[in-house]
């Protein structure tokens, strides 16, 4: 069961879904959707992460603007991305709050899609994680880092993703061993862009979801959040 949570950037109202475990949180991690916003492939993974000690916190990239069909969600996403600082004040929005609900509490990011995009914006603007993973984001960034990167790295990318070219690949490596990050990429030939969700948001089977990929960087990522913010016992 998803807790609703609201909280504003600015004069923006926003609404996030909360997913909290059934014990004492190990880690506060916001959870940043695909451009369509939330979605049930989303809201499994919040719940996943409950289901793994966590406090999850998914983002509403839009507020009242929040699209409900994917023309009106790439209209809400251009107007995102065109203000790069605005989005990542935005994206800090959400930090805060889960910071206010789970204070003391290991904070980590991840994200899908723009989501995927959002949450290496937080780490190139200097945001105070322990982790930020990226699930087939997009890579490209108007704002490059220009200083050291707190938070451990995790990128998962299909090769086969149309949005993020090879010449992005390799830009995003670059630009992290200039600033010393510490990261990690999965990288899986031949799969699409999208690969870690079963459904569209319509319900229906998605082709480009891919279940080894979807499995092997969900594996991933519970490591490295053994390694950052262990297990209660």
């Amino acid at each position: 069961m998803l807790e609703r949570i609201t909280y504003s950037d600015a004069d923006t109202p926003l609404t996030g879904w909360l997913a909290r475990p059934a014990g004492p949180a190990r880690a506060a991690v916001a959870v940043y959707p695909t451009f369509m916003n939330t979605s049930p492939g989303v809201e499994a993974k919040a719940a996943a992460l409950a289901e793994a000690g966590c406090i999850a916190f998914i983002a509403d990239f839009y507020g009242p603007a929040a699209p409900h069909d994917a023309e009106s969600a790439f209209s809400a996403m251009n107007a995102l991305l065109a203000d790069p600082h605005a989005m990542r004040r935005r994206l800090r929005a959400a930090l805060s709050t889960l910071a206010r609900v789970a204070p003391g509490v290991p904070p980590v990011a991840i994200g899908f899609c723009l989501g995927g995009m959002a949450v290496l914006e937080l780490a190139r603007d200097g945001a105070d994680l322990e982790l930020a993973a990226s699930f087939h984001g997009l890579l490209k960034t108007p704002l490059p880092a220009a200083a050291p990167i707190k938070p451990r790295l995790l990128v998962c990318h299909g090769d086969a993703d149309s949005l993020v070219p090879r010449a992005d690949v390799n830009a995003f490596w670059e630009e992290m061993d200039r600033v010393g990050a510490h990261w990690q990429f999965l990288s899986f030939a031949g799969v699409e862009h999208g690969f870690t969700n079963p459904l569209t948001p319509a319900g229906e089977p998605n082709p480009a979801f891919d279940s080894l990929a979807d499995r092997q960087c969900w594996n991933a990522l519970m490591v490295l959040l053994d390694d950052v913010a262990p297990a209660q016992h």
